[in-house]
């Protein structure tokens, strides 16, 4: 049976959501606003999905948006894109797209979302939701009035490893969870002499805006709603060659789950040592999960069974038996990779489409992550705890 769980909408899972014997297959045209690192990866998804995944519905790379001709040129040739613009109104109005990526900059994701639900199209908005939390709750109104496919781009939570895991504990397979420690530590900015640039500047392009949401959003999706939280967040390197930085180095988080579990989380751009530093830790009654997105095809579960002196940590390697391994590759242990998490989310994005249920995440579910960012924000500010429900 297909896996239906998640707290409000379906979290899709490969096992029988496309037949291509049973359904007929149509094409899509797909707009994409922004060309470049997330742009290309959800240009190559869109490219892969229907032969990954057999999908129903199959992406047509309509057209392409970036901030110059020449960048845009560049990037319809390279993506095989049938046309390009550095107008993203008219990639929005144009008929022969029929679903738009935002993966521009967190500020322009609003103006996009409003003029394309206006359009009816379903929209697919990298994170954050939005800049600010009054932009988030506002592309979430105009979702539900629009009633078509919105999803929120978290695309590490859908590792197949991390699916396993948030298996495991709704199996109850580590008991019940009393502890969830989680980081997404980088290093691309720990060296204090690297100079300012746009992602020193501005509050959404900080840890908090940038990494941080990656961290809540699986603490969310593995644990459950959260209830309080405390926060310190953190300007180490104020200035840097080129001018003052005006935004986040490094963040902490200690939070209670409406569940009851108790929580800790860190976020850091300075973390020296950290490429990918996406990790968690899950204590429950029975066992306990860990897992480090620098081995992402592994899982290292504990289970209190068996005499003492036999127990451990057991490394269990991803494979065809987890879910969404099979489609990418038949060998246990061979693995899955970065882009192979877009190619997913391009699939869930497809079924949202074509069946016009709701797929996790969707805008909604990204709010969330917002209003945890708002609440944190809040409690360093006036260095208290605070109710997530207050924001």
């Amino acid at each position: 049976m297909c896996d239906t769980r998640s707290h409000d909408t379906k979290f899709a899972t490969g096992c029988k959501l496309y037949l291509a014997n049973e359904r007929k297959m149509t094409d899509i045209g797909i707009g994409i606003i922004g060309g470049g690192y997330m742009g290309k990866a959800h240009a190559v998804a869109m490219s892969a999905v229907g032969a990954v995944f057999n999908t129903g519905l199959r992406p047509r790379l309509e057209m392409i948006c970036a901030q110059s001709e020449a960048s845009a040129e560049r990037y319809r040739q390279a993506y095989g894109f049938d046309r390009s613009t550095t107008e993203w109104r008219r990639l929005v109005e144009d008929p022969k797209v029929e679903a738009i990526i935002i993966a521009s900059p967190q500020s322009t994701h609003r103006a996009m979302a409003e003029m394309a639900f206006a359009q009816r199209k379903p929209v697919f908005c990298e994170k954050p939701l939005g800049a600010t939390l009054e932009d988030s709750r506002a592309m979430v109104a105009a979702a539900e009035q629009a009633g078509v496919a919105n999803m929120t781009g978290f695309n590490y939570i859908r590792a197949p490893a991390s699916r396993f895991a948030r298996d495991l504990i709704e199996e109850g397979a580590i008991g019940d969870v009393t502890f969830f420690r989680g980081e997404h530590t980088e290093d691309f900015l720990a060296d204090p002499d690297s100079p300012a640039t746009w992602r020193t500047s501005g509050a959404s392009n900080g840890t908090m805006g940038d990494l941080a949401p990656h961290m809540i959003n699986a603490a969310l999706a593995l644990i459950g709603p959260m209830a309080s939280l405390i926060a310190e967040i953190e300007t180490v390197h104020k200035h840097r060659p080129g001018g003052a930085v005006t935004n986040d180095d490094h963040a902490q988080i200690m939070c209670r789950f409406m569940s009851g579990s108790m929580g800790q989380m860190y976020f850091s751009r300075i973390a020296t040592g950290r490429k990918m530093g996406y990790a968690y830790e899950i204590s429950g009654t029975k066992g306990a999960i860990r897992f480090d997105q620098e081995d992402q095809n592994a899982l290292w579960l504990y289970q209190m069974q068996g005499p003492e002196r036999t127990r451990g940590f057991t490394k269990i390697l991803t494979g065809p038996e987890h879910p969404d391994y099979a489609p990418f590759c038949q060998g246990p242990g061979h693995g899955t990779g970065y882009q192979d998490q877009i190619i997913i989310e391009a699939r869930d994005f497809l079924l949202a489409i074509e069946t016009g249920e709701a797929v996790w995440p969707t805008f909604k579910d990204g709010l969330e992550v917002n209003r945890v960012i708002a609440a944190a924000t809040a409690s360093n500010q006036n260095k208290s705890w605070q109710n997530v429900s207050d924001f």
